[in-house]
């Protein structure tokens, strides 16, 4: 059910429209809270998706989930939504709401992944390391898994730097596989 064309579309006649009603931060803010949910809860997204569900069921759900917590304009945006028959794409024009305001406000999302927790020095020192000479403002986000032994990885835009220990042991075995080093000896 992923439309990223039409989850922008909604996303950015959101935006427009909390700019025009000097909402724009109370939306955001409705729209991370959202996001969470739906990050945090894969029934809440399974139930969306759901085409058994009626339309004003969701929407009398999504209320009592958020109705309180969310601005009106959410909330009416929300009601659009399920009239519309798009609440399955409720999570798609979170995502895309949260990135066009963060192009908007010149906010860069930067991913980090590490083995274990890192210290708060070594999260500035990152942060002004992939500021340089910009004019963004760093948004950083931190994941720790165990499985990546250690190093790190790091997600800047589009770009993905593995430095794990688990990237070079696969690397290392996929040169065993090949038998490249075979050559070498003989």
């Amino acid at each position: 059910m992923n439309n990223p064309r039409l989850a922008a579309r909604y996303a950015k006649s959101l935006l427009d429209l909390s700019v025009e009603q000097h909402q724009l931060d109370t939306v955001y803010a409705d729209m991370k809270y959202l996001h969470r949910i739906c990050l945090s809860n894969p029934d809440f997204v399974t139930l969306l998706r759901s085409p058994i569900i009626t339309s004003d069921k969701k929407n009398s759900i999504i209320n009592a989930v958020a109705g309180a917590n969310v601005s009106q304009i959410t909330n009416l945006f929300i009601t659009l939504l399920t009239s519309k028959h798009r609440e399955s794409n409720l999570p798609e024009i979170t995502t895309a709401f949260i990135e066009q305001y963060n192009k908007l406000n010149n906010i860069q999302t930067v991913k980090l992944t590490t083995a274990v927790p890192v210290s708060d020095d070594i999260k500035q020192n990152i942060v002004q390391k992939v500021k340089g000479n910009s004019n963004y403002s760093i948004e950083l986000q931190t994941a720790v898994k165990e499985e990546l032994i250690g190093g790190f990885k790091l997600e800047v835009g589009g770009t993905l730097v593995d430095a794990t220990i688990l990237h070079d042991l696969n690397e290392i075995k996929k040169q065993f596989l090949n038998n490249e080093y075979i050559y070498n000896i003989r």
